[in-house]
């Protein structure tokens, strides 16, 4: 998918008419991949502009630490996510195709958005996430879940997969969603890429969570920021000095911060006025209302899945 050249370009299109490709013709060996038990993890901050590299989870006595297994040297390395920042340049901007199917992303046809390709461009850096650390793989119960809790940037990140030419595409996280958190479960020995789109240029934050379950019964989890610096124009630096604001980006579902700390007194014996009456009554319909659009609005995360079509 998402080819700088007219040639590669024209080989993942969906149709004449479409502007972004959406289907991925890789074949299966270029996500063919083992990791070496005991791969050192490197030291001091790296940015990442082209390459392979991917999300995953490593299980140490007992611990399972979220990192980043960069590819891009040999041998591979794994890499603390605070130390790592992937840029994404210019030279990924693609226009947004007039087609209904690419409604979720949210753009007007025709508008320019960086793209990260699920397909390996060698100009631009190739991001997926796997489950196949061996300690995971052998001790793992199934699988692991990787959870999106927010995303804060200048504007929208929307990541989804495209399993063939004549399917639709396939969300899977979207910093629009109203959901508290968007899981992904991801079985063992999974080696992943997706297609990865910024709908403006400037420092993205994206807090992930992997969590496993594991054949003991017990659970291991860790969470971190993982960060793209996204434009020519952004400073990668400004990335690892950026700070992740969980509450300004705390979804519908998240309560704000000492909510209910100012509730009215629970005798009603004359104290509280017919004002305060209303209000709290009109307090009680709209967070109902709410709940009941929540609801409405959330939705099961699939990995693969491809959908039937119409």
């Amino acid at each position: 998918m998402f080819r700088r050249t007219a040639l590669l370009l024209a080989t993942l299109l969906l149709g004449a008419a479409a502007g972004i490709p959406g289907a991925a013709f890789a074949d299966d060996s270029d996500l063919d991949q083992s990791i070496d038990r005991g791969q050192e993890t490197a030291t001091g901050h790296a940015v990442l502009s082209s390459g392979h590299v991917d999300i995953g989870g490593r299980l140490t006595g007992g611990k399972l630490t979220l990192q980043v297994h960069d590819d891009t040297v040999r041998p591979s390395v794994w890499r603390d996510l605070d130390d790592v920042v992937l840029a994404v340049p210019d030279a990924a901007l693609l226009a947004v195709p007039d087609r209904a199917d690419y409604e979720f992303l949210g753009q007007e046809p025709g508008t320019k958005v960086h793209v990260l390709p699920q397909t390996q461009d060698p100009g631009l850096v190739w991001v997926g996430w796997n489950t196949q650390d061996p300690e995971l793989m052998a001790r793992a119960n199934l699988g692991a879940t990787l959870s999106l809790y927010g995303v804060q940037g200048p504007g929208d990140l929307i990541v989804y997969l495209q399993s063939g030419n004549l399917t639709a595409p396939e969300p899977l996280w979207s910093s629009a969603s109203e959901e508290a958190k968007q899981d992904l479960f991801v079985e063992v020995n999974t080696h992943t890429h997706a297609n990865w789109v910024f709908s403006e240029p400037g420092v993205y934050l994206l807090d992930f969570e992997m969590s496993a379950e594991l054949k003991d019964g017990s659970t291991v989890s860790d969470r971190g920021v993982l960060r793209f610096a996204v434009g020519d124009g952004t400073d990668p630096d400004d990335a690892f000095a950026a700070e992740y604001d969980a509450a300004a980006t705390a979804g519908p579902a998240d309560p704000p911060a000492g909510a209910g700390s100012d509730s009215a007194p629970e005798s009603a014996s004359g104290s509280v006025t017919r004002a305060v009456v209303i209000a709290t009554s009109a307090l009680v319909v709209l967070v109902a209302v709410a709940a009941a659009l929540s609801v409405r609005r959330t939705r099961r995360i699939r990995t693969l899945a491809t959908e039937d079509e119409a």
